[in-house]
């Protein structure tokens, strides 16, 4: 299961980036980085899946702090694009927003039973989730750009879906550092 959504997640990265260049979109840009990011989640979830808990404790941390720091990386698009006052080509936000969504569903479909899983598991489906968030976001976002004919709805999904990012990042890293500490305790000397 892990793999299929690793070709997924790889896949679209490579179509949405592409998408995002061309029609100069903060938002397409930021779903194509956060593609790219789940794919090496989803790599790490594989590398770990059979190791102690620990180890797999510690894989979401590092998975949790790459949430974190693409969501600030988006905070930075998002400035730019502000500073620089770019409106992008709707009609492409909204046909690569559109097949970003399907890939996510499919993606979220297959990870729906382990949303309860470990700190690892769960944050596979806590970065699936969240782009189905973000992928109805940009398309509101292209709805958005195509009625006003201005950069804004672009610009205010990206930071939406930093937001996202970042609330992610902070589940995952709990949830781990909880299984970490829980680790410890179980294996802490008696009476000392």
């Amino acid at each position: 299961m892990l793999w299929a959504v690793l070709a997924i997640n790889a896949s679209m990265f490579a179509v949405e980036i592409g998408a995002g260049l061309h029609a100069g979109s903060a938002s397409l840009l930021a779903d194509a980085l956060d593609f790219l990011g789940d794919a090496a989640n989803y790599g790490i979830s594989l590398f770990v899946v059979g190791m102690s808990l620990r180890h797999r404790a510690g894989a979401a941390i590092v998975k949790g702090v790459s949430m974190g720091l693409f969501g600030l990386w988006v905070l930075g698009v998002a400035i730019w694009h502000l500073y620089s006052g770019t409106r992008p080509e709707a009609i492409t936000m909204g046909t690569i927003g559109i097949l970003a969504l399907a890939a996510n569903a499919v993606s979220f479909g297959l990870l729906w039973a382990h949303r309860g899983g470990d700190s690892n598991m769960r944050s596979a489906w806590i970065c699936t989730r969240n782009d189905v968030f973000g992928n109805l976001a940009v398309l509101l976002a292209a709805a958005g750009v195509f009625g006003t004919g201005t950069g804004w709805p672009d610009i205010i999904v990206a930071v939406v879906m930093a937001c996202l990012a970042l609330q992610g990042a902070f589940l995952v890293v709990r949830h781990a550092a909880s299984e970490l500490t829980l680790g410890n305790t179980r294996h802490a000397p008696v009476g000392g």
